[in-house]
């Protein structure tokens, strides 16, 4: 397995002005939370990783509730994991362990989203509330509250993917009823509020994919296209156009989720057929195939994964 030990920020290790941690380039704690297990049964657990070199996931504590299909933001100090067929939210503190804490609720349950953040803001958009919603809600993420009405996607769609530069968040695949399947990536204005714009295409329109991001390139990993894929397709997160292929994940998977330092991103769990406890990394500023990085506590599916050190944290 690769190891990127050498890579370490030493950023990590000091604090701004404000208080809040230096987010370090390269290493972090990525999560792992919710979903269903190989039973198919709705777990709470979470789990994490460290991002700087390869390992199994370690127990991280619980949710307050168990549930499915639910999405994930961060800041470099608090992960949220929100909805799920809910309206809760909960967070976490990333550099302890134990279990959520109740944050807030939504307007409405809502699954199948797909969750964008940066160091104060937390986006989720798109899901289900009985259709295909293209509502993006936001959080402050260093507070606690109900989220709020930010704008809508372009075109609604669940079991989309999320990533975001410090600046802005991206919303890419999905699906709508039909079904139709979308290549799609929208983007918003984190910092403001306002209705997404179209700003690229992924290489393969896709649904129940994963994203994560450095501060410059989002990779979008797996999904359906009525079949159950190992593409890995990446954007210029200042440029946008059309997606490229980047390689593929080392087994064809869908409902899986995906969490990253600004060096490597990790593409965890999922369905190949059956839940799976794999975990897979790429660099993000590369193109390859992904390679082993180690395995999830428990094979489960329908996760979400955020992280401490990730791309809009810059």
């Amino acid at each position: 397995m690769p190891n990127y030990q050498g890579v370490w920020s030493l950023s990590e290790q000091y604090q701004n002005a404000s208080g809040w941690p230096s987010p370090p380039l390269s290493g972090g704690r990525g999560l792992f939370g919710g979903g269903r297990n190989s039973s198919s049964t709705t777990v709470n657990t979470i789990s994490y990783i460290t991002l700087t070199t390869s390992n199994n996931a370690v127990d991280f504590g619980d949710l307050t509730s168990a549930r499915k299909e639910l999405a994930a933001c961060s800041s470099s100090v608090r992960g949220v994991f929100g909805g799920g067929g809910s309206n809760v939210i909960d967070y976490v503190t990333i550099a302890t362990t134990g279990n959520a804490i109740d944050f807030g609720d939504f307007s409405t349950t809502r699954e199948s989203m797909a969750g964008a953040s940066n160091q104060t803001r937390g986006l989720f958009g798109g899901g289900s509330d009985g259709g295909s919603a293209n509502t993006i809600d936001y959080i402050t993420i260093a507070s606690t509250g109900n989220a709020s009405d930010f704008g809508n996607l372009s075109a609604g769609r669940r079991f989309l993917g999320g990533c975001s530069s410090s600046e802005k968040a991206f919303f890419g695949g999905g699906t709508a009823s039909g079904p139709i399947y979308y290549d799609l990536v929208d983007t918003v204005t984190i910092s403001t509020l306002g209705n997404a714009t179209d700003f690229a295409d992924l290489s393969v329109a896709r649904e129940y994919l994963a994203a994560c991001s450095s501060p410059t390139r989002g990779v979008f990993g797996g999904g359906s296209d009525g079949s159950i894929v190992n593409v890995i397709d990446f954007i210029s997160l200042s440029s946008g156009g059309a997606g490229s292929d980047f390689g593929d994940l080392t087994q064809s998977t869908y409902q899986l989720s995906a969490c990253s330092s600004h060096i490597i991103g990790a593409f965890g769990g999922g369905n190949t057929g059956s839940a799976t406890n794999v975990i897979a990394s790429v660099v993000i500023a590369s193109a390859g195939d992904a390679s082993d990085f180690g395995d999830l506590t428990t094979a489960t599916r329908d996760l979400a994964a955020c992280s401490s050190t990730h791309g809009g944290l810059s």
